[in-house]
């Protein structure tokens, strides 16, 4: 029997279906209490002693019970770790997936606040690697994933924005499956190094057999056109320093007391403010701050650009410096550095930071295998293969956002590539001359 429905009744059973769905999404993906995010920035750690790996390998010494695992209830058994791995389940075919893809998924700023909706077909699409070899280096790679699997498991409970699923939440891709492949890279890195062999993460075969292979495309609101993602670089680079304040190094970097989480009087200085001599002898905040340094003030924009800088002092100490905290002022696009009202407090560090939530809790990462990106809307954690055609060659670069920064707030069309650290911009552009501007870039999710 044939029943017509009236365009107003189907109109009502379209609206309670997405009701239902929008009521089912929340209950799976709490939003997070809003606080500040501290954009961060970048760091180098001692690689960790690897020892030889049985061919069974038990995720469980990487303490999945952590807070992060519990709270999805999601354990990861014990997998042999070999190339028998093969599974052949399509994640994508699954109508549950079918439909998280048309669903909306709403972008937010720094401080959490929505800007607009983007339908997850627009962003992510099924794909596949090229055959082509992997470029990464392996023992840098693991160091990356080690340390951001460390967050994950250390700060779950601390930094709520970790948890947030991102835009790949539309292709049914949740944290628990972000942990299982670092988990899952972590093991095969492992045992590829401790068998001394080139790790089958290079072979793109592989990859295409036991990961799903997801195509990033841009979305850039003012450059609808755009569907490679822009690849930007940024670097740690080396600038001389004085202890003293003198002629040539007369701007001064500082850091923040312990007592400044309860007392945010730095909240009310510009850039601006601060460079005036505030902070400085007979300036009105005098003793408030402790001075790390002067640079010129070309060492300090750059060092507040890249987040990190290596100061080689005229006494021949050596240190890196990291942004730790700024003055909650936003970060304006296409306004010169020297105009931006942000200021960033350092702290000295023992190498390249990436993200964290405060200062203690960042992340250790390596040039060559770190992106930065937006953490709020694409994810901590999230492993990218970027592709790219040079001499008419395929050429595929692994790589991890372990970093974030004031520029991917939000920003789905951009990674930032940390190329290494530098004496100059001279010399760190003819290292990035032969990295691509633009590329087309994939997320890789274990099966």
């Amino acid at each position: 029997m044939n029943i017509q429905l009236s365009p107003k009744f189907c109109l009502m059973i379209g609206c309670a279906g997405s009701l239902f769905l929008s009521l089912a999404n929340n209950h799976l993906y709490p939003q997070s209490k809003t606080k500040d995010l501290v954009p961060q920035n970048r760091v180098f750690t001692q690689q960790e002693n690897f020892v030889q790996i049985k061919p069974h390998i038990s995720f469980t010494s990487n303490k999945v019970t952590d807070p992060i695992t519990s709270r999805f209830q999601n354990t990861f058994a014990t997998q042999h770790i070999s190339d028998r791995i093969l599974d052949k389940q399509n994640a994508f075919s699954s109508p549950h997936n079918l439909l998280a893809a048309s669903t909306p998924y709403p972008v937010v700023d720094e401080f959490k606040k929505y800007k607009f909706n983007i339908n997850g077909s627009q962003i992510a699409t099924p794909g596949k690697l090229p055959n082509s070899k992997v470029k990464f280096n392996q023992g840098d790679l693991l160091t990356v994933l080690v340390n951001t699997r460390k967050y994950f498991q250390d700060y779950a409970s601390e930094d709520p924005d970790i948890m947030r699923p991102g835009v790949l939440t539309t292709q049914g891709v949740t944290v628990p499956d972000v942990l299982k492949t670092l988990d899952f890279m972590i093991a095969v890195l492992k045992e590829d190094i401790a068998n001394n062999r080139a790790t089958r993460l290079q072979d793109s075969q592989f990859i295409n057999t036991n990961f799903r292979v997801i195509k990033w495309s841009a979305y850039n609101p003012k450059s609808k056109q755009q569907k490679q993602l822009r690849i930007t670089k940024y670097a740690v680079f080396t600038h001389p320093g004085s202890r003293k304040k003198t002629s040539t190094f007369n701007i001064p970097i500082y850091s923040l007391k312990d007592n400044s989480n309860n007392d945010k009087f730095y909240t009310r200085y510009t850039k601006q403010d601060v460079l005036s001599g505030i902070y400085e002898p007979g300036g009105r905040e005098f003793g408030k701050v402790n001075t790390l340094a002067y640079l010129t003030r070309n060492g300090l924009e750059e060092a507040i650009m890249e987040g990190t800088i290596l100061i080689n002092f005229t006494d021949g100490y050596k240190a890196f410096f990291n942004v730790d905290r700024n003055n909650g002022m936003a970060y304006i696009r296409g306004l010169k550095a020297t105009a931006q009202k942000r200021y960033w407090y350092f702290r000295e560090v023992d190498a390249i930071k990436g993200y964290g939530y405060k200062i203690d809790a960042k992340i250790s990462i390596k040039p060559g295998v770190t992106f930065a990106g937006d953490v709020l809307n694409v994810g901590l954690g999230k492993v990218i293969v970027i592709e790219h055609t040079q001499g008419g060659r395929k050429h595929l670069q692994m790589g991890v956002i372990a970093d974030t920064g004031g520029a991917f707030l939000p920003n789905l069309y951009q990674l930032d590539f940390l190329a290494g650290i530098f004496k100059n911009k001279t010399e760190f552009g003819q290292n990035i001359s032969q990295l691509p501007d633009y590329a087309t870039a994939y997320f890789l999710v274990k099966k």
